[in-house]
């Protein structure tokens, strides 16, 4: 498989946010981690950033935010006109395997 376009650089953003927690907080906010992580702030903000995150990837990026929506909320609502929108939403996308990765991994240590 594929590693997904700036997964490296998103995780980073992960690993950094958890870093700023104390281990009482991120047992508190298991559950709502991927909402706490990637959706209570914007990742890019600006339209010029944006437009230069998503680089030669954008028409990609806005194909696997389509195939997300489509498949988790049967339609597409983010606003493909918005540089921003498109980069946030596809942070959120890839932050949720992250998340999951990491949950994965916390349950496999607990459990050994």
């Amino acid at each position: 498989m594929q590693e997904q376009y700036k997964y490296k650089e998103i995780k980073e953003h992960f690993d950094d946010f958890i870093k700023d927690q104390s281990k009482d907080w991120i047992e508190e906010h298991k559950d709502d981690l991927h909402h706490e992580v990637f959706n209570t702030d914007y990742y890019i903000i600006g339209t010029y950033k944006a437009k230069q995150w998503c680089g030669d990837e954008a028409f990609n990026i806005i194909g696997i935010i389509k195939d997300y929506e489509k498949d988790n909320f049967g339609e597409v609502t983010t606003d493909f006109s918005s540089p921003e929108k498109v980069v946030n939403m596809y942070v959120y996308i890839v932050g949720e395997d992250i998340v999951n990765d990491y949950k994965e991994k916390d349950k496999d240590e607990k459990n050994t």
